[in-house]
C-alpha cells in the first residue's frame, strides 16, 4: 500500500472545497492508494508538459486529481485538485509540477 502527501497549494485546493466534495475527494484517494494506476496517464495539454502525472475524477467528472506515482519511495503525490474550466487544474499542476521538480 502506498503512503499519500500533498504539495501544500493541494491542500489548500482541499480546504476550499465544500464538505461534500471533501468526502468524495476522500473515497477517490482511499481508492487511488489502493491501486494508484487506476489513474490515466497525462501527456502534454496544451503546451503542458504533464507526462509523468496521472489524473481520476470524481464527483461525477467535475473535479480531478492531479497526482504522481514515486515508486521508490511507496508514495502518491497529489499535485493539484479541481475543476477542468479553462484546462484550470492542469495548469496548476503543471505549475507546481515544475516548481518543486526545479533541479
Amino acid at each position: 500500500m502506498y503512503n499519500f502527501k500533498f504539495y501544500e497549494e493541494a491542500e489548500k485546493d482541499l480546504a476550499k472545497l465544500n464538505n461534500s466534495v471533501q468526502k468524495l475527494f476522500v473515497k477517490k484517494l482511499t481508492q487511488i492508494i489502493a491501486n494508484p494506476e487506476i489513474g490515466k496517464d497525462l501527456g502534454n495539454k496544451n503546451n503542458l508538459i504533464l507526462a509523468g502525472l496521472k489524473k481520476v475524477y470524481f464527483d461525477n467528472k467535475r473535479y480531478r486529481i492531479v497526482y504522481e506515482i514515486k515508486a521508490n519511495e511507496i508514495l502518491i503525490h497529489i499535485i493539484s485538485i479541481g475543476k477542468r474550466d479553462d484546462m484550470k487544474v492542469y495548469k496548476q499542476a503543471h505549475a507546481r509540477y515544475q516548481e518543486h521538480n526545479k533541479t
